[in-house]
């Protein structure tokens, strides 16, 4: 990736506050300022995490609402699944504008972050041109808009390495130009964990910070900063090294786990051979006690997560070997997100656009 690369690694943030939680107390769900509620619909999970200002000293994320929604639509290429996850990030996306004070026929600056040559960077560009853009017809012809619908204008301001303008400067420039009610913010993410990569859609009032997933943090894209309500919406796209090497030693130390608990059972002796293709889950039932990970690998195995990790990065950021990394999918995922969460735009800022035909309004 190009130096310019302006990736978030503020990712999935409802399931990291979550997770700091269950570590903190695993049998909690309301603790020291965040509050965490869990549903599933539809073969997708939806996660909710609450943050005020206690939380958010504890935590080290800005107070608010954050909403995670996980499913294998996209990698899974499951059509009617997106449709679903569609209607669902419509369905949320309306809620948090009405928690956020947005009124029905309130202006929206859609705001389409990223570089449209970099394929997986180029989710925020993808869904500007998708969307559906109605603030010139209210402007130039109000007599053809039917009644459900709001006034809504796209940019893709593209990224500071190409530009040589910082990002939220030229949505500051926007914003005090065409004087939007509110601010709809969509972004690519570097994500902390190779679960997550194109299967959670991340919401959240707080904002958003471009280029700090590469150290290359710019002005955050906020309330603070404009003064009116910005909702961000982001997807993680691309993981680094260091998650991958750490993900992998986990899911090395779970296959033992799991061998070593099942070792014994009768049903083993029936087991077919092992099939490279067969798909299966490992849990965090699947870890090995203490004893079993070191015996697997030495100190290394004693490490916590937050340990293993910087001691990864240590050894490869140095050697310039902590590359960002994305599906060889990447193409088609992005074409189909993109639809998804356009789709699910659209539904939710123009009430005439009904959910089951919102699908069909984006481009």
């Amino acid at each position: 990736m190009e130096n310019e690369k302006e990736y978030v690694i503020r990712t999935d943030l409802a399931l990291e506050a979550q997770e700091m939680n269950v570590k903190d107390d695993p049998d909690s769900s309301d603790h020291d300022g965040v509050k965490v509620e869990e549903n599933e619909k539809d073969d997708i999970k939806i996660t909710y995490v609450t943050v005020d200002d206690e939380g958010a000293a504890r935590i080290g994320k800005k107070a608010g609402h954050y909403i995670t929604l996980e499913s294998q639509a996209i990698r899974k290429q499951d059509t009617d699944l997106q449709v679903n996850l569609a209607k669902t990030l419509s369905g949320q996306l309306r809620k948090l504008l009405l928690d956020s004070g947005v009124q029905e026929m309130d202006r929206c600056l859609l705001v389409g972050l990223g570089n449209h040559q970099v394929t997986p960077d180029a989710l925020g560009p993808l869904v500007t041109e998708k969307v559906l853009v109605t603030s010139h017809l209210f402007e130039l012809h109000p007599e053809t808009v039917a009644e459900g619908y709001r006034p809504v204008s796209a940019v893709t301001p593209g990224v500071m390495g190409v530009t040589g303008i910082e990002t939220s400067d030229m949505v500051n420039g926007i914003i005090e130009e065409t004087k939007p009610d509110f601010v709809i913010v969509i972004d690519a993410l570097a994500s902390r964990s190779i679960s997550r990569i194109n299967s959670t859609i991340q919401l959240s009032d707080t904002g958003i910070h471009p280029g700090s997933g590469v150290g290359n943090k710019r002005k955050e894209i906020s309330k603070e900063t404009y003064g009116i309500p910005v909702i961000s919406i982001g997807v993680p796209t691309v993981v680094d090294a260091v998650t991958i090497t750490s993900d992998t030693i986990d899911f090395l130390l779970k296959h033992f786990g799991r061998e070593w608990n099942e070792k014994d059972r009768p049903s083993n002796a029936l087991s077919p051979a092992l099939n490279p293709f067969e798909r299966k889950t490992l849990t965090e039932e699947d870890y090995p006690n203490e004893e079993q990970s070191k015996a697997v690998l030495g100190m290394f195995g004693q490490l916590g997560e937050a340990e293993k990790k910087q001691l990864i990065k240590e050894v490869l950021t140095p050697l310039g070997h902590n590359l960002m990394v994305t599906p060889k999918e990447v193409d088609g995922f992005i074409k189909d997100m993109a639809h998804v969460i356009a789709s699910g735009i659209n539904g939710a800022l123009h009430p005439g656009v009904e959910d089951g035909e919102a699908q069909s309004y984006s481009r």
